[in-house]
């Protein structure tokens, strides 16, 4: 299971100093029982419940369940739960509830900030299935559209939307245009709040927000709380209700491994292990939008059907990616942890780490991508020398070692697993240090005035 624990809190103080007011306290066995409810259970609008059971959606997930009661009742609301725990529907469903209950809403009915473009063609994909029997208006605004989509979304501002979902930095390219109606705005929300400060988008987040109505409720949902997350929260929450659906472990569904090895054999190893097996639907998660593209470009040379997808690529050749992906034309994709928190597939087969996550919570997020829904799946990790204090960390954070896989042969020697001691730099597991190294130790600079410069 995804979730050690559900935590609610309600803060009393407005600018969220940390103060705890008041818990609402639950004794073990009503703590197990508010886990899931039936959808049924809550007093939502008819055409809202009627769209959810629609969409074949019975029982609401933790963070649902947690999240639907405080925000139909117009709290703000702290919402932490990782990727694939629900959090979409959570915030979506008792805000159409809102939104419904009052006949004579005018504008815009809630805006939505995202941090990608993926994820917002997302959002706007599942306002349309939860909304199928309400009536509900709902736009995505991105950029890397023509100047029709941006006369489109001018459109849709000026005229009065019931849910906007938007990046930040399109967002404000209408808003400092001057006529995006936010004075009023009853509800604004804040997904992946965590990746958005990750991007950048801090000061453009705090921009649209001062545009906004005080009096608004503010829904905030994030994969973690750091502490520039904090600030902003204090910032403009009022009282907010905390739901925390902590971290635990990967499913037990996850089949997890781990390579040493050294960074220059990589992405010969991740050949050799997607053509092991048949795989229909593989992500493999890259840091930077070089190491996508070198990794991409070397798959593709072996022979192997995979695609990249970076922002790089304008928004018609990503949603062409992401299509062939999701119907299995393109069963490996490659892609940045920002870039992929945007897709939404439920049977993917195998995740890969080229490099081990810097967050040890994001492998977690990334690995929980597969085995979901009670299925199997395998999460693969390659670790260098220089990352195995970093995975080290993700052992101790997911309460497991995880499995230590051969390498084959053919690539060579590897590195020993040593985290707490330099990972084994210098040596490897093949000859056990002895022979000729893998990499020449570079020498020592001399003292003399020269050898001080730093390089470039």
């Amino acid at each position: 299971m995804f979730y050690l624990r559900c935590e609610l809190q309600h803060f009393e103080t407005s600018c969220f100093d940390g103060t705890i007011g008041s818990a609402f306290s639950m004794t073990d066995k009503k703590k197990e029982e508010q886990e899931t409810r039936p959808f049924s259970d809550f007093p939502l609008n008819y055409d809202v419940l009627d769209s959810v059971h629609a969409m074949g959606f019975e029982t609401a997930t933790p963070i649902q369940t947690a999240s639907i009661p405080p925000i139909m009742e117009g709290n703000d609301v702290i919402g932490i739960a990782q990727t694939g725990t629900g959090k979409t529907a959570a915030f979506l469903i008792p805000t159409m509830h809102r939104l419904l209950e009052n006949p004579d809403r005018k504008g815009i009915g809630a805006l939505i900030i995202v941090p990608t473009r993926e994820l917002a063609v997302q959002i706007d994909q599942a306002v349309e299935g939860l909304s199928y029997y309400t009536g509900l208006s709902s736009m995505a605004i991105y950029g890397g559209g023509d100047g029709t989509d941006f006369k489109q979304e001018k459109k849709a501002l000026i005229e009065g939307t019931d849910i906007i979902i938007g990046t930040p930095g399109r967002l404000l390219s209408h808003l400092n245009l001057g006529y995006v109606p936010l004075s009023n705005l009853p509800v604004l929300i804040l997904d992946e709040a965590d990746r958005m400060l990750d991007m950048g988008f801090f000061n453009d987040i705090t921009r649209i927000i001062r545009a906004c109505n005080e009096k608004r409720q503010t829904l905030f949902f994030s994969a973690t709380m750091p502490d520039k997350i904090l600030m902003l929260t204090r910032q403009i929450l009022n009282k907010p209700v905390t739901i925390n659906i902590a971290l635990s472990k990967p499913a037990d569904g996850v089949t997890q491994k781990a390579y040493c090895i050294f960074d220059k054999q990589k992405q010969d190893l991740i050949v050799s292990i997607l053509k092991e097996e048949d795989w229909k639907s593989v992500i493999v998660f890259a840091s930077t939008k070089k190491q996508v593209s070198d990794v991409d470009r070397h798959l593709r040379r072996s022979g192997l059907n995979s695609r990249a997808i970076s922002s790089d690529l304008d928004q018609k050749e990503r949603e062409e990616v992401l299509l062939g992906f999701r119907n299995r034309r393109i069963p490996i994709l490659v892609a940045t942890n920002v870039v992929a928190r945007g897709i939404d597939v439920d049977d993917i087969e195998m995740v890969v780490n080229y490099d081990v996550p810097r967050d040890a919570e994001d492998y977690v997020h990334r690995i929980g991508r597969t085995a979901r829904a009670q299925r199997t799946g395998v999460g693969v990790t390659l670790v260098s020398p220089q990352e195995q204090s970093q995975f080290y960390r993700i052992e101790q954070l997911i309460g497991q070692t995880v499995e230590k896989s051969e390498v084959p042969k053919e690539l060579g020697p590897t590195p020993p697993y040593n985290p707490k001691f330099g990972g084994g730099k210098g040596k490897s597991r093949n000859n056990k240090g002895k022979g000729k190294r893998p990499f020449h130790k570079k020498k020592r600079p001399s003292n003399n005035s020269n050898s001080s410069k730093k390089k470039d």
